[in-house]
């Protein structure tokens, strides 16, 4: 657990770090997350953002909290899809959302250089 110094991650980044880590292996269905309290001191965050990231990963259907046990990554059933291949759904979606989302913003600043030409366009000709 490696944090950058002097920048804090949010849960949603560590979620992200850990659902990185099921899809590629580094923890395989049926193995146990490691311990929060360890998690939050590792990269210098509260116990309570830790476990807001587990519990996006459970959301996520990646992994299952057992209460007094730990965090446990998900063995489904045969047949079904495994977390990692979950995980590398939805790191697939996170990569097509960022590109949706950066193409959005070029069509925005396109738009608004057509609008403010327009307008001077229309300045011109009164």
């Amino acid at each position: 657990m490696d944090s950058q110094p002097g920048k804090r991650l949010n849960a949603r980044e560590i979620a992200a770090k850990f659902r990185n880590d099921i899809a590629t292996g580094v923890y395989p269905p049926g193995s146990q997350l490691p311990g929060a309290k360890g998690v939050a001191k590792g990269f210098g965050v509260g116990l309570m953002t830790v476990q807001s990231a587990y519990k996006q990963l459970a959301e996520d259907g990646l992994v299952v909290a057992r209460q007094g046990s730990g965090t446990y990554v998900l063995d489904p059933a045969k047949g079904e899809a495994t977390a990692q291949d979950m995980a590398l759904g939805l790191r697939e979606l996170q990569d097509q959302l960022t590109h949706v989302t950066s193409q959005l913003s070029d069509l925005r600043g396109r738009v608004e250089q057509l609008e403010a030409a327009r307008a001077g366009d229309a300045d011109e000709n009164q």
